[in-house]
C-alpha cells in the first residue's frame, strides 16, 4: 500500500470552507513546491529553515491560481520523519482541485489511506500502538475517549508492553545461552526466578485485558438499552435524558415498535441510549419483532435502565422480568418513573417487598424518578457514570483495540503454557518455544513484529491525509 516518492492528499475534509490544507510528504516534495511558489519575501522556498511558514502565490506556470501560506517541515524532524509541506489555501474546491492536479502533473502521487502515519511508523517515528491511537484521536466524539488515545499517543501503554517483553526477553536470552552450553550441563536461567516473572507477567497482562471491557465502551460508547412494559414511560425518559422529542410518546400501549437510539455525553463519556419496544405478551405480529429487538439490544449493553409504573405491576413480575436479562456483565439499573402520580396508600406494602427482592437480587442500582422533574432526571445521569465508573477496575492504562486484545490473549496462552512447562520441568529447547511466541504476540502489539499484510489492514481504516 506504500507509495514511493513524493504522496499528496487533502488533510482537511472536502467542501467548501474558509481555508483547506493540502499535504505532502517526501524528499522532493519542498522542491516540487518551490518550483510552483513565489514567496512575497522573493526568498526562495528551498533555502529556508524547517517550522517555518511562508506567504506566497501558487503559479501553474504563469497562471496564478492562489494566495496561500507554505508550511515547511524538513525530515527527520516531521511528522513522517520526510520533508513535508503543507499548503493553505483557500477552501474553494477548485482551488484546492487546481493545486491537487498541479502537483500529481509534477510527479506527486495521491496518497493511500493512512500513508503519512505509515511512513511515520516506517521511519520509527512512533511505534504501532502509537499510530493507532492517531486514528482513535480523531475518531474520539468524548472526553474519555480523547483521554484514553492521548495516553496512549504519548507513550503510556507502548512502555508497559516494552516493559514486559523485556523481562521476558532478558530470560529468553538466558535459555538460549544455556542451549549453546548444553554439552557443559550449565544452568543459566533461574527456574524459580522465571516462574515468578511469569506469575507478574500473567498479572499484569490479564489486568490489560479485563480493562478492555471498560475500554471498548468508552471508544464507542457505552450502550445503555431502556426496557421495561407497555406504557412505563420509555420513551418520554430517552426524551428527558436527551432533553429533545427524540421517540414518539403516546398513551397508547406499544407505540415504539422499533428500537429508537441516540447518544449523550455525561462526565466526558458517551452512552449510547436504546428505547427499546414494550415487553409484553401480544398477537401483534409487527409489535413481537420489536419485542424481539428490544430482547436483542438488553443483550449487547453494557447498562440496562429497567423501567417501571408501581400502579402497573406487581413486585414479583417485575423481578422474574429483570430474571431473564440478568447476566454477569450487565449492570441492572431499576427505575420508578411516574412518583409524581403515585398516591401514599400505593406505597406502604408495594415499597416493604421491593426492599426485601432489592436485597436478593442482583441490582446494581435503585432510583426514583419523574420524567417532568429535571433533577431526577439529573440523578439518574450521576447514577449511570457512577455505576461505570465503579464496575472499572483497571489501573492507568486502558486496551481499547480488539487486535490488541487478541495478541494479549494469545500471549497470555503462552505465558500459561511456559508455566505447565516448567512444572513438568520440560527442557529449555522446548520453554524456549512458548517464550518466543509470548515475545512474537507482544512485539505484534507494539509493531517490533510486523508484516505487511498486518501493517494494510490496520492503516487501510484511516482517513486519507493522515
Amino acid at each position: 500500500m506504500l507509495n514511493e516518492g513524493t504522496i499528496i492528499a487533502k488533510a482537511t475534509p472536502s467542501g467548501i470552507s474558509a481555508i483547506s490544507v493540502i499535504r505532502l510528504s517526501g524528499a522532493d516534495s519542498i522542491k516540487m513546491v518551490s518550483s510552483c511558489f513565489k514567496a512575497k519575501s522573493g526568498k526562495l522556498l528551498a533555502n529556508q529553515k524547517s517550522h517555518t511558514i511562508h506567504l506566497g502565490t501558487i503559479y501553474d506556470k504563469e497562471r496564478e491560481i492562489d494566495e496561500v501560506l507554505v508550511s515547511l517541515f524538513i525530515g527527520p524532524n516531521s511528522y513522517t520523519g520526510e520533508n513535508v509541506v503543507e499548503i493553505s489555501c483557500h477552501g474553494s474546491t477548485y482551488i484546492q482541485q487546481e493545486i491537487f492536479q498541479l502537483f500529481i502533473n509534477e510527479g506527486a502521487q495521491p496518497a493511500n489511506a493512512g500513508e503519512y502515519t505509515l511512513r511515520a511508523f516506517l521511519n520509527q517515528k512512533m511505534d504501532l500502538i502509537q499510530a493507532e491511537a492517531v486514528a482513535d484521536l480523531i475518531a474520539s466524539e468524548s472526553k474519555a475517549a480523547h483521554e484514553v488515545a492521548l495516553n496512549q499517543m504519548r507513550g503510556g501503554y507502548t512502555h508497559q508492553i516494552a516493559k514486559l517483553r523485556q523481562q521476558l526477553l532478558d530470560f529468553a536470552s538466558l535459555i538460549t545461552l544455556e542451549l549453546d552450553f548444553s554439552e557443559e550441563d550449565v544452568a543459566f536461567a533461574d527456574r524459580s526466578a522465571l516462574n515468578k516473572l511469569l506469575n507478574d507477567l500473567k498479572k499484569k497482562i490479564k489486568l490489560l485485558i479485563d480493562s478492555f471491557q471498560i475500554g471498548s465502551v468508552i471508544k464507542h460508547g457505552v450502550p445503555v438499552a431502556i426496557a421495561g412494559k407497555p406504557n412505563a414511560g420509555k420513551s418520554s425518559l430517552l426524551n428527558a435524558l436527551l432533553n429533545e422529542d427524540r421517540a414518539i410518546v403516546s398513551s397508547i400501549p406499544g407505540t415504539t415498535r422499533d428500537t429508537v437510539e441516540d447518544t449523550l455525553i455525561i462526565d466526558g463519556i458517551q452512552f449510547r441510549f436504546i428505547d427499546t419496544a414494550g415487553l409484553r405478551e401480544t398477537d401483534d405480529q409487527i409489535e413481537l419483532i420489536g419485542v424481539a429487538k428490544a430482547k436483542e439490544k438488553v443483550n449487547l449493553a453494557k447498562i440496562l435502565i429497567y423501567l417501571f409504573d408501581r400502579s402497573d405491576i406487581r413486585v414479583k413480575e417485575l423481578f422474574d422480568s429483570i430474571k431473564m436479562f440478568q447476566r454477569k456483565d450487565l449492570i441492572i439499573i431499576l427505575v420508578e418513573n411516574k412518583i409524581d402520580l403515585r398516591t401514599e396508600s400505593e406505597s406502604s406494602r408495594f415499597d416493604f417487598e421491593l426492599k426485601k427482592e432489592l436485597k436478593k437480587n442482583l441490582i446494581a442500582g435503585f432510583i426514583e424518578i419523574s420524567t417532568f422533574n429535571i433533577a431526577t432526571i439529573n440523578q439518574l445521569k450521576s447514577l449511570l457514570f457512577n455505576q461505570l465508573k465503579s464496575s472499572s477496575t483497571t489501573g492507568d492504562v486502558i486496551v481499547s483495540n480488539v487486535r490488541h486484545l487478541n495478541s494479549l490473549q494469545n500471549s497470555l496462552k503462552a505465558i500459561l503454557n511456559i508455566k505447565k512447562g516448567l512444572e513438568n520441568d520440560l527442557s529449555g529447547d522446548l520453554l524456549i518455544i512458548d517464550i518466543n511466541e509470548a515475545l512474537h504476540y507482544l512485539g505484534e502489539i507494539s509493531g517490533e513484529i510486523t508484516n505487511d499484510e498486518l501493517l494494510g489492514n490496520i492503516f487501510s481504516k484511516f482517513c486519507i491525509g493522515k
